[in-house]
């Protein structure tokens, strides 16, 4: 009986302790209504007689305290909002988990296997390069040819000699524009980082979802 007694009070402790939490919570707001109150009660109170303030600017006060409120209110609707958003973000893109995607990137991994792309020129050019620069400084250029639009180009990694890691990629146009360089690779995992969803592409790396160009199917591999 006395084990009995003693849970029970301790469970009383503890409801009674998470209801003080909660109150505490609101506190702060509830608070800050009832000093408004006060202080505007006891404004009027002590006002001079004789010189009796506007009515006016009572109404103000009460104006100015409900606009506080709202921005409070649409603060609180503002975050709980991004974080629908970023929910439903992250369920889309791992929905896309297998599929191949086009990335706009200024970096490329090399593992042997060949890489997909274009280069999203702005004009017409008459000969583009497409230059690759290894962490030892050398480059590797490949002659796309002339032509305009989207460029395509396949990066051989054996052809070239290029051995596995990661390049620096940058498309010269004979106009000397800096076109947007689109790497086609495999979508392989979402992961939410903090307040921020991260895509892992092969070949490329973590990647803002703002970069994906596109989404062009799963190959079923």
């Amino acid at each position: 009986m006395v084990t009995t007694n003693h849970a029970t009070n301790t469970q009383f402790g503890s409801t009674s302790n998470t209801g003080s939490n909660k109150i505490a919570t609101q506190a702060p707001t509830d608070a800050n209504k009832d000093m408004f109150t006060k202080l505007l009660v006891a404004q009027i109170q002590n006002q001079d007689p004789l010189s009796p303030q506007d009515p006016t600017q009572y109404v103000n006060q009460l104006s100015q305290l409900s606009q506080t409120e709202a921005l409070q209110n649409l603060s609180q609707t503002t975050t709980a909002s991004a974080s629908v958003l970023q929910s439903l973000q992250t369920l889309a893109m791992g929905g896309q988990v297998g599929s191949e995607v086009t990335v706009a990137t200024d970096t490329v991994r090399l593992d042997g296997s060949k890489v997909n792309g274009t280069v999203q020129l702005n004009g017409l050019s008459a000969g583009t390069s497409l230059v690759l620069t290894g962490g030892d400084g050398q480059q590797h250029a490949i002659d796309l040819g002339p032509g305009s639009g989207a460029q395509s180009f396949t990066i051989d990694p054996d052809a070239l000699g290029l051995a596995p890691g990661t390049y620096k990629i940058q498309a010269k146009p004979s106009d000397g524009s800096a076109p947007t360089i689109e790497v086609a690779a495999r979508l392989n995992s979402v992961r939410v980082n903090g307040t921020s969803v991260v895509l892992q592409v092969a070949n490329i790396g973590e990647v803002d979802p703002s970069a994906v160009t596109g989404f062009n199917g799963k190959t079923g591999s």
